[in-house]
């Protein structure tokens, strides 16, 4: 079976891949029947010369290839009938921006197996960039915070090599005695972690949280689903309901805006669930967060300064929450906000290395035993005749609209 690894050829570019040289060499080592090839790039942050060292043939042509290995969408023109791939096609959710995407592979007869449904038996994700994204948000948010307080003045990650090289620029600063909340219990917010204790941030409980407006050094909490949320009724949260049917709850975050300077947001935010912050919320006198590092990402969602996801060249904005609208990022009253919904690509050498590990853990091996954990079954959203698999069935609306809608 030959595999390719393709150039990422979405706008902005995209440097990250799925193997980097090292790990194709893992590849073929523990599976001998496996090929690689690798398809040409100039943006790639493995340079061609890199593969071709590794003893991988690097051709502007490999539709001979079987499987398909990307990153982010293939632009339409792009794809090669009758294959099959690999990519967060970004569609899973009736993204309209995508639907004519998803057309184009049906009506070619492409495999598609997308990496956000790379989940276990529990469905949970097996692969994906969430720690880095998580690393990279909350290096952005103290970013931000020194820039806008001229405490400090951090290089952009992207201008920086390596996770090794960011947390050394760390070490060159010195946080104020700020409170800091950091939502999630996933990927995202382990990495988040990573950079507060790196930072020497000492972590508290949410009781002691709560209960002390002012400490002498920085510190932060951990806050999960049922810390933020709570019954209408004042029974018992109950964390199946909520995620079955959240229309019983209703939001109790407000008593940690009460007390906290900066918020990263981190967690995972479900159809239907309570916002934590409202613009009701936000107008508020007592509302004390001025900073938002919003690695979720949810625009006009669940937090209300999130008008917009922001860009690696410009990460920051603010927001007003009196008149609702955008203001400057260190505008007198705003709420600081950085909202990049493609933060993994400001760490592409690690972010790929770490996704190259999972990848090989979890997905290759289903190819050579014949898929006997059903990692392939559950991913794979099209046939090779055209079709919608039974799991992604509830899609055929979406892919029955409009077919000029692009």
């Amino acid at each position: 079976m030959t595999f390719a690894i393709i150039k990422e050829r979405k706008n902005p570019p995209d440097r990250r891949v799925v193997f980097s040289p090292k790990k194709c060499q893992e590849v073929i080592k523990k599976y001998p029947q496996a090929r690689i090839i690798v398809e040409s790039s100039d943006i790639r942050i493995f340079p061609d010369d890199a593969y071709r060292e590794a003893g991988f043939e690097v051709l502007q042509d490999i539709s001979e290839a079987d499987v398909m290995l990307g990153v982010k969408e293939v632009p339409i023109d792009a794809l090669i009938p009758n294959k099959k791939y690999f990519f967060f096609s970004h569609t899973i959710k009736k993204q309209p921006y995508n639907r004519r995407l998803l057309q184009a592979i049906l009506e070619e007869n492409i495999v598609l197996f997308d990496h956000e449904a790379i989940v276990n038996e529990n469905k949970r994700r097996l692969i994906g960039f969430g720690h880095y994204a998580g690393l990279v948000g909350a290096y952005n948010g103290f970013r931000a915070l020194g820039l806008r307080d001229g405490l400090f003045e951090l290089p952009k990650v992207e201008n920086l090599p390596d996770l090794i090289t960011v947390k050394k620029e760390l070490d060159k600063i010195e946080i104020p005695p700020i409170k800091i909340l950091l939502s999630g219990s996933g990927k995202v917010t382990a990495g988040a972690k990573e950079i507060l204790d790196h930072l020497g941030i000492k972590e508290i409980s949410t009781q002691e949280y709560l209960s002390q407006q002012k400490f002498e050094r920085p510190v932060y909490c951990v806050i999960r689903v049922a810390d933020y949320n709570k019954r209408k009724d004042g029974g018992p949260f109950d964390k199946t309901e909520f995620y079955n049917d959240p229309s019983e709850y209703e939001s109790d975050f407000f008593k940690y805006a009460k007390t906290s300077d900066m918020f990263i947001a981190g967690h995972f935010y479900g159809d239907g669930a309570p916002y934590l912050i409202s613009r009701d919320d936000a107008k508020r006198a007592d509302f004390q967060i001025n900073l938002i590092a919003d690695i979720s990402c949810d625009v006009n969602g669940p937090v209300a300064s999130t008008l917009r996801a922001s860009t690696i060249a410009k990460p920051f904005y603010g927001y007003e929450p009196q008149a609702e609208n955008e203001t400057e990022f260190d505008a007198a009253n705003a709420i600081t906000v950085m909202a990049v919904d493609n933060l993994p690509c400001e760490l592409p050498r690690d972010a790929s290395q770490g996704f190259g590990d999972m990848f090989l853990e979890n997905v290759i091996p289903a190819f050579f035993d014949g898929d006997k954990n059903g990692v392939l079954e559950r991913s794979k959203i099209t046939t090779s005749d055209g079709k919608l698999t039974r799991r992604f069935s509830y899609l055929q609306h979406y892919v029955d609209a409009n077919k000029t809608e692009v």
